[in-house]
């Protein structure tokens, strides 16, 4: 997307990515906490403290009780019920994949749903739930920080961030204003400045989150920007959350002054983030999308899934593509607001920044098969998560693996190698 992308969404485009894509396979994992695995990690470290990050963010929801498909949208805006998918052989069983109710994706005790709360409680609910499935665990994240800072005289900050999983655009947007009030504080309490350097790195659609902020960050003053911040500003008021509107107030002002990260440089990785937003490179560093993803085409585009119905069918549940949530949560998906003035502004919301709806066009999305965004480096990735199992809780669908324990290596090295090795 252009510089100034101004809330476009991606352009799906389905053509070769060229010098930005790069194919790596997950192979001869290093035990974690074995000492080779310790030199390695703490050798990364170095190359992230060299080269300035002085943070590093984990940023991500929960794979629980948050209809991570979207399913709710295309059951609302017709689907079935109207009869769009008569004629389409294989898309019945598709849809009754990804529902909540019939995905084999379990809910969070208690009926517990998004909007989930970035607090301890929560984290520890997860952490008992799902364990390093899509969740950047508390113990993975404090092993993380200890490995790269093993031989750091000045240790690298690490913190984990709990979006509130609401999976449609007023949720997102919400969240891309939070996490902009968050890495401002975290600039203030840890005194970064000019030369330093966050590395944010944010799973499924945390990526979608991330996608917006750097629209919210474009140095220029883009049209968009303050229409999508009264747009918040009112839903905050009319749903009587004043701690929401004094964080909007706040980030609002800072965009404005441009001292919202004192010039600390933001770059962003995103493990399996669905291809929707487009992303402004001109107020973000560096750029790199991770996706899971095995070649299943015969016709030698090796860059794009493949979504053949009913093939998908019967491979979607041992995963033998990749991650089918990042191919199928695409525009057109997504849940619903719980409230009728939060339905009213995610209306304003995604008439903004997504102009396909309906099912016929989250169809047509789903079948371009795209894998990445039109900004940033691509890293195709065979996790190696696809054993012949049926179970969704052993791999969810291919969305899992990307925060397991056996993968924080393999992926601090590719960040590394696609941004800081010198």
């Amino acid at each position: 997307m252009p510089i100034e992308n101004n809330f476009q969404h991606d352009e799906l485009s389905r053509k070769n990515p060229g010098d930005r894509l790069s194919v790596a396979d997950l192979a001869d994992v290093t035990l974690p906490d074995s000492p080779a695995w310790g030199d390695a990690m703490a050798m990364c470290g170095g190359n992230l403290s060299q080269s300035g990050v002085a943070a590093v963010v984990f940023l991500h929801g929960s794979l629980h009780g948050t209809d991570l498909f979207g399913m709710q949208r295309l059951d609302e805006v017709g689907g079935l019920k109207r009869g769009y998918s008569r004629g389409v052989s294989g898309v019945d069983a598709l849809l009754a994949a990804m529902r909540e109710e019939s995905n084999g994706i379990p809910l969070l005790p208690g009926g517990l749903k998004a909007p989930l709360a970035n607090d301890d409680t929560t984290k520890m609910l997860l952490d008992e739930q799902i364990g390093d499935a899509g969740n950047f665990t508390h113990t993975n994240v404090e092993l993380f920080s200890k490995a790269i800072n093993k031989n750091l005289a000045t240790p690298i900050f690490c913190t984990r961030l709990l979006w509130s999983s609401e999976h449609h655009h007023l949720g997102r947007a919400l969240a891309a204003v939070r996490l902009l009030a968050e890495l401002h504080r975290l600039c203030e309490t840890q005194n970064l400045g000019e030369g330093n350097r966050i590395l944010v790195q944010a799973h499924g659609q945390a990526g979608l989150v991330l996608g917006l902020v750097s629209n919210l960050l474009c140095p220029s003053p883009i049209t968009k920007r303050p229409k999508l911040l009264e747009i918040l500003a009112a839903y905050a008021v009319q749903a009587g959350q004043q701690q929401l509107s004094g964080t909007i107030t706040h980030v609002r002002s800072l965009l404005e002054t441009t001292s919202l990260f004192n010039r600390v440089v933001l770059d962003i990785t995103t493990f399996g983030a669905p291809v929707r937003y487009g992303w402004d490179p001109s107020g973000i560093g560096k750029l790199l999308h991770i996706v899971n993803h095995r070649t299943l085409r015969t016709d030698g585009k090796t860059w794009l899934a493949k979504m053949e119905l009913p093939q998908v069918t019967m491979e979607m549940p041992i995963a033998w593509g990749g991650d089918y949530v990042q191919e199928l949560a695409v525009a057109g998906s997504d849940a619903v607001p719980t409230t009728e003035p939060a339905k009213a502004a995610n209306k304003i919301v995604w008439e903004l920044v997504e102009p396909y709806d309906g099912f016929e066009r989250w169809l047509e999305c789903a079948r371009r098969a795209v894998r990445f965004p039109t900004e940033g480096r691509c890293l195709l990735v065979d996790y190696k998560d696809s054993n012949g199992s049926t179970n969704p809780r052993d791999h969810y669908y291919g969305h899992a693996v990307y925060t397991r324990r056996h993968a924080m290596l393999f992926n601090l090295t590719q960040i590394v190698r696609a941004f800081y090795d010198s």
